[in-house]
């Protein structure tokens, strides 16, 4: 079909107003709204001012009552516990409603807080739901966060109650909840009045007496309660963003706007109907997990994944594609490197013939940058469209993306296709001006913001000013760098700490990871910059190989070094490059970059409290203290 996208994208750039009215209207309201966009205190934008409705009304209750109680919204598929639950909607409603009681027996009400510490279990999301049922804040905390950081964020959310589990199941391990949960509470100034604790028979924990309460037995307790109606202006959920230290960064996502372009966003962007199926391998820790697995899915009536697993080793490479199969995934949203583990293990793409894909349609890739030869190979294995979009944990909701709903545009590989509808995306110059086409530069959106972005954060008006809106006067600051080319098309780079400075010239990072995945060798790869006396910074690679692979590194790295040499140049100075086993990262799969530069350069650094196993960063000291560096290392 041909694409609708530009007549839309240029609507909701002319008229806003009238563009998020009309999709608002797919919303259920128990108060319409008054303003649609407030300007009156820039750059406190705020939507759909005086209208009131309910998150969880909008979720789960409304399909109920529009007759589709018995369509399943919810699969719970554990392979690490060999375990699938299915939840209709009626059912999901009478659990929700039953735990909406639970928080209420527990003092909890509107505007009260409530942290949720827990894996990835049909609980935690009925935890969500049962928050914003009665109009509580959440706060989703990835389970498993060291007791520090957890709590960090009690000392800033002050909740009243805590809801969390006795463990969490990683692929070899049992990862005890109950006492990371009672030393960050130990540790925390504001002491919870109560937890909630769900019981895993893997490893039950001791409860704390007088202020713990068993899931089952609370649940039991209580009585179900109705959906109570909130401003569309106030707080569903408080999100802090990965990585953060020290003082905590709490990303707030109203309600109104939230429900609105979530909505939307399923249709028109990721192309799914109501009554199909939509699968978002990530963690409800993450922003992914609250937009993608619990909310967006819901609002739209789709039935959604919970996937408590890994993309290899549960039990192999194929379990993506068993569970598109087993529960006929229409679309599926993961990160670029979930499939460049299924790429290292399985290179051939063998085990995906085992499966019965004929239902799956389009594979989604998000939350780093997805490099051409992972896309080209998802293309050849999957025979699908394999399309790459970019969004933030501020924003909620895709900022540039390929428009299935609005008819997709072609690919340009390396791209992820154009700003989003409501998104006025520019590149700009460090005088704030916009750059000429195919120049790199700070890749910001003209405010104010769409519906469903961040409107602040929590008791933070000011340094949401400060970190987002100071720098580009008129625009909020993604904190990417990349370019757009003659079609409009945008090409994300780097963070703009990641574009290093190599004698005068300012370089991408991430151009030279785009040449270095195209070797058949690699898997995958990471180029940071460390310093050098010089010329500023020179670039550094690291290379994870494909399994099987047994040719010498050195002729590897030859190659790869070449390679550069021959697509960006020799200003890039790309001449230093090792092969590790393995890459820090993020329980998200984002590639700590940052760090290992801080390592090269013998800075001190704090471990990352998102990092998905510390033991890495030993691994790579050794690695650069072998080319040289890291001599002084932290």
């Amino acid at each position: 079909m041909s694409s609708r996208y530009e007549e839309v994208y240029q609507r909701s750039l002319q008229d806003p107003e009238g563009f998020w009215a009309e999709a608002a209207e797919d919303v259920r309201w128990d108060k319409r709204w008054d303003t649609v966009l407030d300007r009156s205190n820039p750059p406190f934008y705020r939507w759909f001012v005086g209208g009131e409705l309910n998150t969880c009304f909008n979720a789960v209750d409304r399909h109920v009552e529009e007759g589709r109680g018995g369509q399943l919204a919810l699969v719970y598929d554990s392979p690490v516990t060999d375990t699938v639950r299915r939840y209709d909607f009626r059912e999901l409603q009478e659990q929700v409603a039953r735990f909406a009681g639970v928080l209420k027996n527990l003092g909890v009400g509107k505007g009260d807080r409530v942290i949720i510490y827990m894996p990835m279990i049909p609980e935690a999301v009925i935890a969500m739901l049962g928050c914003t049922r009665i109009g509580a804040v959440h706060s989703v905390v990835f389970g498993g966060f060291a007791p520090h950081e957890l709590a960090t964020r009690i000392d800033d959310a002050r909740p009243k109650a805590i809801v969390s589990a006795s463990c969490g199941i990683e692929v070899t391990r049992v990862i005890e909840y109950k006492p990371l949960l009672d030393e960050a509470i130990r540790q925390a100034k504001h002491k919870p009045e109560a937890c909630v604790i769900v019981q895993r028979p893997q490893r039950p924990c001791e409860l704390t007496p007088g202020r713990d309460t068993e899931w089952g037995e609370a649940m039991a307790a209580s009585t179900p309660q109705p959906c109570v109606p909130v401003a569309a202006t106030d707080p569903c959920y408080i999100l802090y963003t990965s990585g953060t230290t020290g003082q905590p960064k709490g990303v707030v996502r109203d309600t109104g706007g939230h429900v609105v372009a979530l909505k939307w966003s399923m249709r028109n962007h990721y192309g799914v109907e109501p009554g199909e199926v939509f699968w978002a391998a990530s963690d409800i820790g993450w922003v992914v997990g609250h937009s993608y697995i619990v909310y967006a899915p819901l609002f739209h009536g789709c039935t959604t994944i919970l996937f408590e697993g890994k993309p290899v080793g549960t039990p192999d490479a194929g379990v993506f594609w068993r569970v598109i199969q087993d529960h006929g995934v229409a679309a599926l949203f993961t990160a670029p490197t979930a499939f460049r583990a299924i790429k290292r293990d399985d290179p051939d793409g063998k085990l995906v013939g085992r499966y019965d894909l004929s239902r799956f349609r389009t594979l989604f890739l998000a939350g780093e940058r997805s490099d051409t030869d992972t896309v080209k190979w998802a293309e050849r294995v999957l025979q699908k469209p394999v399309l790459d979009h970019y969004w933030q944990t501020e924003t909620g909701w895709p900022i540039i993306g390929n428009c299935v709903g609005l008819g997709q545009l072609p690919v340009k590989y390396g791209s992820p296709t154009k700003a989003v509808p409501g998104y006025d995306v520019r590149v700009v110059n460090d005088q704030n001006e916009e750059a000429a086409r195919g120049e790199i530069g700070a890749i910001n959106i003209r405010l104010p913001l769409p519906p469903g972005c961040l409107p602040t954060l929590w008791n933070a008006d000011d340094r949401f000013v400060a970190a987002y809106l100071e720098e580009y006067p008129g625009y909020y600051k993604t904190a990417d760098a990349g370019y757009m080319d003659e079609d409009g098309y945008l090409y994300v780079m780097a963070r703009t700490d990641d574009i290093i400075n190599v004698a005068g010239h300012r370089l991408s990072t991430g151009a030279m990871e785009e040449v270095l995945s195209q070797h058949p060798d690699v898997a995958e790869c990471a180029v940071v910059g460390v310093h050098d006396d010089l010329k500023g910074q020179i670039p550094v690679g690291f290379i994870v190989l494909k399994a099987g692979v047994n040719r010498p590194e050195d002729e590897i790295i030859a190659e790869v070094v070449q390679m550069v040499r021959e697509q960006i140049g020799a200003v890039a100075s790309f001449r230093v490059a090792t092969v590790v086993e393995r890459l820090p990262k993020t329980r998200s799969g984002k590639i700590l970059r940052g760090t290992i530069s801080k390592i090269a350069d013998g800075e001190s650094y704090r471990e990352p409290a998102t990092i998905d196993d510390p033991a890495i960063l030993g691994e790579i000291e050794e690695a650069l203290k072998r080319l040289g560096y890291a001599r002084e290392s932290a």
